[in-house]
């Protein structure tokens, strides 16, 4: 533990006292999300998705990765948005998420960010002063706005769902 905080303070210190995340920035349709790049093992052009009979529609089927098996959730039905036919700019983000393998089909892969924990905020309250539940933030960038994911909790929604 006391080598965790002594990692933190050098890595205060270099950053002028503010920690830098690192993310991986993807659309879903006009919206830019970011997830943890620790958690991103690989990014794929769109595979053979081989379907799963009565899984949940958000979930595309799965994938031979290099002998594994790999499920794919397409976060733009998770999120309850329309399906998109996939083109040359759709991409299977691959992330490892407590012990499991799961990709996610996003519309693109934008590009790795490093960004100071001072320009997010915590996510807003919803309708009804509900916070979204897979939001862990938002990113204030100087032309656009960044949501941030927690992907184990879209996972563990999916899990729950399934």
């Amino acid at each position: 533990m006391a080598e965790a905080s002594i990692h933190e303070a050098v890595e205060a210190k270099h950053t002028g006292g503010d920690e830098l995340l690192q993310l991986v920035s993807f659309n879903i349709g006009d919206e830019e999300f970011g997830v943890d790049i620790l958690q991103v093992q690989e990014i794929n052009r769109m595979l053979e998705v081989t379907r799963v009979p009565n899984a949940p529609e958000y979930v595309d089927g799965v994938i031979n990765l290099r002998g594994k098996v790999i499920p794919i959730i397409d976060l733009r039905r998770r999120f309850g948005m329309d399906r998109k036919e996939h083109d040359k700019h759709t991409r299977i983000v691959v992330v490892e998420l407590s012990g499991k393998v799961v990709g996610f089909v996003v519309d693109a892969v934008r590009e790795v960010l490093r960004i100071p924990r001072g320009v997010t905020e915590p996510p807003p309250d919803i309708a009804g002063g509900k916070k979204d539940e897979y939001i862990t933030g938002v990113g204030k960038l100087e032309d656009r706005l960044l949501i941030l994911l927690d992907l184990e909790k879209v996972l563990g929604a999916v899990a729950e769902a399934a």
